[in-house]
């Protein structure tokens, strides 16, 4: 097995024929047999990177896109050896499980023996062997997601790109077959950029996470860097809620001061009253099932949501404290606290 390829892009932008910035300037390294997950929210850009990745655009003068020491930007997406899996798929409804699977090695003119062999060897992968002869349309949505992935291994591609692989699945299945990928990506230890913008799936599927707003790179690290350490205040709410407050931490609870302090509504624990703690009280209860979520106001008018465990027996109108477990690195801000 050869070594998996490092993808590097500097000074990556585009711009459409009608003078719109698609992309800034963007620099990123992918480790050799890395997973990174393009996070983002929608048009901020994440699948038009991938499709520069891929060949499918052409990015602006000036840009580099290399593969291991390989410059790509002027290659077909065919020469750069790049397996993709689009969201739909787009699975061939009149051939078999198995024709789909070689279609890109039949369209390289690899030999039919070769082709039954590989196609052999990536339904076992994919345990997809009884499939082997059905059609598409008999399959289920995570069959399907498999084949895609099948074909795009297939050819032994350098890179694999998927974008937004599980979106058209229901939710049940998304959260099964997102544990299953990110198992499988793993083992194939191919280098793999993936386009989502849900925040759980990038935290399961990739190495790093590279967070982007607006065409432009805005944070990349693993899950829990950006969770604990966001950059700014962008990466900090698109990755949950982040609770600001202007109080002191003493003695793990809040009193009364002029620092801001950020958290997350499940790092704060509410109390009852202590000497000397901020006083707050709990203007909201709402039952989620597996937790409790609290609508706290303080003393001072500062309002902020705190998510407890669901045997939690504080009610609506209780006076309390609010212990903090452990505040964030909050990204410099002169934001109002959330509320």
């Amino acid at each position: 097995m050869t070594d998996p390829v490092a993808i590097t892009l500097k000074d990556c932008a585009k711009t459409w024929p009608n003078g719109t910035r698609a992309l800034h300037s963007i620099d990123l390294h992918v480790q050799g047999g890395e997973t990174v997950a393009l996070l983002g929210p929608s048009g901020c850009g994440k699948t038009t990177l991938l499709r520069l990745i891929c060949g499918l655009e052409d990015a602006d003068a000036g840009a580099s896109i290399r593969f291991g020491n390989e410059e790509v930007s002027s290659l077909s997406p065919e020469a750069r050896k790049v397996g993709v899996v689009f969201q739909s798929y787009a699975l061939f409804p009149n051939m078999s499980v198995a024709e789909n699977i070689a279609y890109g090695l039949r369209v390289r003119n690899v030999s039919a023996s070769e082709r039954a062999r590989r196609a052999r060897e990536l339904l076992e992968l994919m345990r997809l062997e009884a499939y082997a002869d059905r059609r598409i349309d008999q399959l289920s949505g995570g069959q399907r997601q498999r084949v895609a992935l099948a074909r795009a291994l297939a050819i032994k591609p350098r890179v694999l790109l998927l974008d937004e692989p599980l979106t058209a699945l229901d939710a049940k299945l998304r959260e099964h077959l997102r544990v299953e990928l990110a198992q499988m990506l793993r083992e194939l230890h191919i280098t793999t950029v993936i386009v989502t913008h849900d925040q759980e799936e990038a935290m399961v599927l990739g190495d790093r996470i590279a967070i982007m707003s607006a065409g432009k790179l805005e944070q990349v690290g693993s899950a829990e860097s950006l969770y604990r350490e966001p950059a700014s205040d962008f990466v900090a709410e698109f990755l949950g809620t982040l609770c600001r407050v202007r109080a002191r931490l003493h003695d793990g609870v809040l009193v009364s001061g002029d620092e801001a302090l950020a958290f997350r509504p499940h790092e704060a624990r509410l109390e009852a009253p202590r000497a000397n703690a901020l006083p707050a009280r709990v203007c909201a209860r709402f039952f989620l099932g597996s937790s409790v979520r609290y609508e706290i106001e303080l003393d001072d008018g500062q309002r902020f949501p705190v998510v407890a465990p669901s045997h939690s027996i504080h009610a609506t109108g209780d006076t309390v404290s609010v212990a903090l477990t452990r505040p964030i690195a909050a990204p410099a801000s002169n934001a109002a606290p959330h509320l």
